[in-house]
This record gives structure tokens, sequence and C-alpha cells, in this order.
């Protein structure tokens, strides 16, 4: 393996120069080497402009080692360059964005199919041939409240054989636009934006990039505020995610039950920062809104009573054998199917590879809180279910450990500065779906010359892809909701 690799830790900045750069071939092999680890998983790779040429940058996550791996190569615009992908399936979508964005050819790619830029009718979906075959179009206008996206069934009978998912229907260049953007509260209301389930975890990873490039390290009670309000929409999502589990597989009582517990925990959200979804509530340098005694005292008696009516309601559906038997062995993904992919998040822990970024990297106050990764290995939409139930528990547990320690708040407006010349920084967040990754690069001005997003739906839909075969094609309305991934945190 090539030593000259730059190893770095979560919120950090480094010059540019400090970064390695090394030939393709010898970034390839050190790519694929890293990769053979089962530690270490890919957190972003993609590449930019840099004079003449094309720099690909390779961010590689030692979870055992608490660190990140950092190297670069330059190519020449147009360049064909043999493919990692081929060798290593979890670098496939990012070689096909890569190719996507700068024309980049990857000679040997197992599929060249579009990430984002989508044209619809000019694209050939994936054929199987057969006379019992038949193929199912869904989406990507959708009869409820979500997003556009298009699946594609190959079925036999009810089985599904295959399913192609194609997304890209609302690519709003929000990567352009941080870099177009020259205020830094257009920068914010963009990473807010980029899947609004998440605000605030994305608006922490670019809270935290920005202060790394302008060497502004927070104050407790920031990072306090931060991570509570991440706990809370955790709760929030999951809690609601269970209803709609519960919707798919017609048991009422729990859809009205968990929809019902998911209310108090995001009008707690608007009471805090006037927002229900947390927007606002993130800030470089500062606390926007102070948490006061009187909040902490609200929450407390809001956990209460929303623990006593969800415990209940899990214990019924736990127990339920008309739930248990629509979410038992339903929607599989393996191990080695997670690990092949590169699966993060709720994807990965619940087919038994244990990916938390709050316990390998942490950030804000998680370092101090000794989060244990709740781990399941069946797979199934039941795992998926149970984790959701064992992280909401998780999450009671670390905001009451957060209230006992409450900080006093200043109310004072903070700037984090200007950000360093030629530099790079990285942040990883945990959102409730999974990893978050924000990357920056400054130029000689200290303006930004790129940004990288990656939302952990950029790796999971390819997991609800695999969960459905062997399924019957009714099923996946349970095993799309099992992952409730992100149409816009992909498409960016």
């Amino acid at each position: 393996m090539n030593t000259n690799i730059l190893h770095i830790t979560n919120g950090s900045r480094v010059s540019v120069a400090e970064i390695p750069l090394m030939d393709y071939e010898s970034f390839r092999a050190t790519t694929l080497e890293l990769m053979g680890d089962k530690a270490r998983h890919c957190v972003s790779y993609f590449a930019y402009p840099n004079a003449s040429a094309l720099r690909l940058m390779m961010c590689i996550a030692d979870d055992a080692a608490h660190d990140i791996l950092v190297y670069a190569c330059d190519v020449e615009k147009g360049a064909t360059l043999t493919s990692a992908a081929a060798d290593c399936l979890a670098l496939e979508r990012y070689e096909r964005e890569i190719h996507e964005n700068w024309g980049l050819e990857f000679a040997g790619h197992p599929w060249y199919k579009p990430v984002r830029d989508f044209m619809p009718g000019k694209y050939k979906f994936y054929e199987m041939e057969g006379e019992e075959l038949h193929e199912v179009g869904v989406g990507p206008v959708h009869a409820g409240v979500i997003e556009p996206g298009h699946f594609r069934f190959i079925c036999n009978g009810e089985d599904v054989l295959h399913l192609e998912i194609q997304l890209g229907w609302q690519h709003r260049g929000v990567e352009h636009l941080m870099l177009e953007k020259k205020r830094l509260i257009e920068r914010v209301l963009l990473a807010e934006g980029i899947a609004g389930d998440t605000s605030v975890s994305h608006s922490t990873a670019f809270a935290t990039v920005w202060e790394s490039l302008c060497g502004f390290q927070p104050s407790k009670e920031v990072l306090w505020a931060r991570t509570l309000a991440s706990e809370l929409e955790r709760m929030a999502n999951h809690t609601g995610d269970l209803g709609a589990i519960c919707g798919d597989v017609a048991y009422q009582l729990g859809a009205a039950v968990y929809g019902r517990l998911r209310t108090p925990i995001v009008n707690f959200s608007q009471r805090w920062c006037g927002n229900r979804l947390g927007k606002g509530n993130v800030r470089p340098a500062y606390a926007p809104y102070a948490f006061t005694e009187e909040l902490r005292q609200q929450l407390l008696s809001d956990l209460a009573a929303y623990e006593r009516d969800f415990l209940e309601m899990c214990d019924k559906i736990q127990h339920f054998p008309s739930v248990l038997s629509r979410l038992d062995r339903t929607g599989i993904v393996k191990t080695e199917q997670a690990e092949s992919i590169g699966a993060v998040g709720m994807a990965a822990k619940c087919a038994g590879v244990c990916r938390d970024t709050r316990a390998s990297h942490p950030y804000a106050l998680y370092g101090g809180l000794n989060v244990e990764p709740v781990v399941k290995s069946s797979g199934d939409v039941l795992a998926r279910t149970e984790l959701r139930i064992d992280e909401v528990k998780q999450s009671l547990a670390i905001v009451r450990a957060l209230l006992e320690q409450m900080p006093s708040f200043d109310g004072q407006m903070r700037s984090a500065g200007t950000p360093a010349a030629d530099s790079f920084a990285i942040a990883l967040t945990e959102g409730w779906r999974g990893e978050i990754c924000h990357c920056a690069i400054t130029g000689a001005d200290g303006e930004l010359v790129a940004y990288k997003v990656k939302d952990p739906s950029f790796h999971n839909w390819m997991a609800l892809a695999l969960a459905v075969r062997g399924n019957e094609i009714s099923d996946f309305p349970i095993c799309n909701k099992s992952f409730n991934l992100s149409y816009c945190g992909h498409d960016l």
C-alpha cells in the first residue's frame, strides 16, 4: 500500500499542499487495498477543476482507528481511467457521478447509468426476457406527498426479480450554488434545504466545515445545542416512520399513535427555534436560540408523556402476530450486500455492519456520551423497525443526559472569521438515516472552489433495490418505507 496518505480526524482542516498526490494507478491501487479492510469505507470521492487538470479527491474513513485517510490525483480532462468500481462495487456511484459531472471515462465500469442527469425517454432501462415476465412502472409522480422518483420492476407474476430506481428528477445544483452564493447565510440556508427532514444534521456538517476553514472553535453551549437538536431530529423522524410502517401493514392504531407522538417532538423544536424541522437552529460560530430553564422543564415533561405511550405502543407491535408476520423476513439485505454497496446508517446497521459516526468519528459532544451503535443482524423490515425503536430509546437517554449538564447561553452572535486560503476541510455527522459528509476546498483568496455533499441516501437507494428481490411486489411499500430514503438528499 502507498504509505503517502494523510491521516486526519473528523472536523479537521489542512492545507491543500499537505494532501498527497499520486499517479492514477497508484491512486487506484491504494484505494482498492484500503477498501479491502471492512473497518474502512469511502465517505467522499469527487473531482474538481485544478488549473488545466481535474483533481480526484479520495476520503476513506477508518472506523477502527477513528481517522480519515485523504489523498488525491491529478488527471487530464477527458481522460480514460481504469475503473476501481470494477473491483470494488461501493465506488460505482462515485465514479458514475464524476463521469456525469466532469466527463472522465472509467473503463470497465459495471454500469454507466445516470446518477442525476436523467433524460426521460432517452435512457434505456435494464431489461430481462421471458414470456412470463412483465414490467411495472411506478412514479415519478406519486399519489402521496413524497418527492419524485421512478421505480421500474421486472416481475414473474407477483414476484420481483429486479428493481431499477431512477432518481434525479429534481437536481437542484446545491454544490454549484454553494460556490455561486457568496453570503454565509445563503450557504447556511442551502445546507438546511439539502434534505428538509435532516436539516439539523446537514447544517451541523456545514457549520463544522466552515468553522474548520476559519480555524474557529465553537463553545460548549453551541456544541451542546447541536447535539440536542440532532437527537430530537432523530427521535421525530424515527417515530414518524414507525407510524408509516404501521400504516403500510394496515395497523391503524400504531399509525395513529406514532403519528401523534411525533407531534410533541417537532412542536418542541418549533418552541425552541421557531421551526418544527429545526431550521434556523444551527449557525456557524454561535447558537442563535438560547436554551432556557423553562425549555428544559418543558422538554422533560414532554419526554415523560412521550415515553410512556411510545413504550406501550412498541410493546404492542413487537408482540402483535399480524404485524410481525408482515415485517419478519420481508425485504432482506444481507451483510455481504450491505458491505459491497457501501451502505451506511440504518441500512448498514440492520444488516450487521456497524457504521455510526457518533461512535467512530465523534463530533459535537458525542465523544463524551459513549454512544453504543444499535446493530441488528437479520437485515429485514423487522430489523429496521426494531432499530428505530432502540435508537429512540437511546436518544431519550442521550437527551436526558444532556439536560442534566445544560450550559448557560450568553445569546451573543459571533462570527467564525474568514476561511483560510488553499485549505481542505471535512465534516461527518450521523443523520437519522446515516452518515453525512461535507467537504470544502478554498482557493488562494480563501473563496470556495469546491464543495461536496454526500447524503446517506446516495449509498442506500441500492439497498432498497436489493431488498425487494424475491419479495412480492405488494411488499414494496413496506420495504420502501422501512428505509424511507431521501429523494432530494440524493438529487442535490
